[in-house]
């Protein structure tokens, strides 16, 4: 994993995330993966950033989503790029579901769990607070306990 200063090429946003930092600087991240080493390694290159670090990336799927979300640093951005997805978010205990078609978004705020359900073949575009995303496992309609990724503070 390695953030590139100047790229020139096309990218693909499903396979190598753009990083949006401080400055108003945008770096492709290459090598990006979901596996805890590139997570820890990525979260080192931008902890300078801070909370004001955004990751932008495109998702593909259809299904349920298999975990809730939570990110204490920042809102996060997502929109609808094609298909029907709903995001629930965990208020005070309740669910707050919104549907989103094409072109549509909504923005989770900083903190509150939320889950992405794709309802058929969906592409949905992120743009996410960088710092300390935690994650729970999809066990009921509410998140259950932390499993968590590391934020900078907490990584090796």
């Amino acid at each position: 994993m390695r953030l590139v200063n100047h790229e020139r090429n096309a990218m693909d946003l499903r396979t190598t995330p753009v990083h949006l930092g401080l400055g108003s600087r945008a770096k492709p991240v290459e090598g990006f993966t979901w596996g805890p080493e590139v997570l820890q390694a990525y979260s080192a290159a931008v902890a300078a950033d801070g909370a004001e670090g955004r990751m932008v990336m495109i998702f593909d799927g259809d299904g349920l989503g298999d975990h809730w979300e939570s990110h204490p640093a920042g809102d996060e951005l997502v929109v609808c790029l094609s298909g029907s997805v709903t995001v629930t978010r965990d208020v005070d205990g309740l669910p707050d579901r919104v549907l989103l078609g094409p072109g549509e978004a909504t923005i989770n705020p900083a903190g509150v769990w939320h889950v992405v359900d794709m309802e058929g073949p969906t592409s949905i575009l992120a743009i996410t607070a960088t710092l300390g995303t935690d994650h729970r496992p999809r066990t009921d309609t509410r998140p259950t306990e932390r499993v968590g990724t590391p934020s900078p503070e907490e990584a090796p």
